[in-house]
């Protein structure tokens, strides 16, 4: 039965290919942007089947983030998954970085990543409880909550506190049937960090290389599956044998 997906930071890179991923078992999806609207339409129109939608807003607002759900419920249906995925890394080295730049950094790195990924959870999960649906929420957090992201501190802080978020949703949620879970990637080769693919980066992994976009849709799309129900509260690695812990 096909299901209604919302999946921020939609618009290319990882988001992009979760909704292709979805779309491809015949879901329809809703492609959330910020402000890259022709990224995102570019998106919707790449997907397979019908009953996709294109939704902008900034998920720093509460506002916006409100009507983001509340248009994609009017588009889909209705929304049984949820992926967050919209993000911001913004480097921030403490030697390089005056006071002011410190702080703007961490600012807009915990509204994106922390306050935009609970309140999204929060009008989503409202949805779902007040229909009875049996939904899942998957977070995008990152390996870099784990191992420490040096120069991108609040990157790394902001993506632990998504995995926490997480697994203190699926306690919550539970006794409502909503499952929820988090993937943490390595290093992905995405159009935003590609300039940052390295030698280096690439020995990071034993495989020799970073992850791909597709990889990473695959895991999102289990973790929303009704057999992955039993694996709420779970941080799934995905980063090619790069940081085990």
């Amino acid at each position: 039965m096909s299901r209604g997906v919302l999946v921020t930071g939609a618009s290319r890179g990882i988001g992009r290919a979760i909704a292709v991923a979805f779309a491809e078992i015949g879901d329809r999806v809703a492609v959330h942007y910020s402000s890259a609207r022709e990224d995102g339409a570019e998106t919707v129109r790449g997907l397979a089947g019908d009953g996709h939608v294109l939704v902008g807003g900034d998920i720093r607002d509460p506002e916006d983030v409100a009507r983001i759900v509340e248009e994609s419920i009017e588009g889909l249906g209705t929304i049984d998954v949820l992926v967050n995925n919209a993000a911001v890394n913004i480097a921030h080295p403490v030697l390089d970085s005056d006071y002011a730049e410190w702080q703007q950094a961490w600012r807009e790195t915990m509204d994106v990543n922390v306050f935009g990924t609970a309140n999204m959870s929060y009008c989503v999960a409202q949805h779902m409880i007040d229909k009875g649906i049996a939904g899942h929420i998957v977070n995008i957090g990152s390996r870099g909550a784990f191992r420490g992201e040096p120069g991108y501190a609040g990157y790394g802080a902001s993506k632990a506190a998504v995995h926490a978020l997480g697994q203190s949703l699926a306690v919550e949620l539970a006794p409502h049937g909503i499952a929820v879970a988090s993937v943490a990637p390595g290093f992905v080769a995405t159009e935003r960090v590609a300039h940052r693919v390295t030698d280096d980066v690439r020995a990071q992994s034993p495989f020799g290389r970073v992850g791909e976009p597709a990889e990473i849709a695959s895991a999102v799309r289990y973790l929303a599956s009704p057999e992955a129900t039993w694996t709420s509260g779970s941080v799934l690695n995905v980063n090619g044998a790069s940081y085990l812990h």
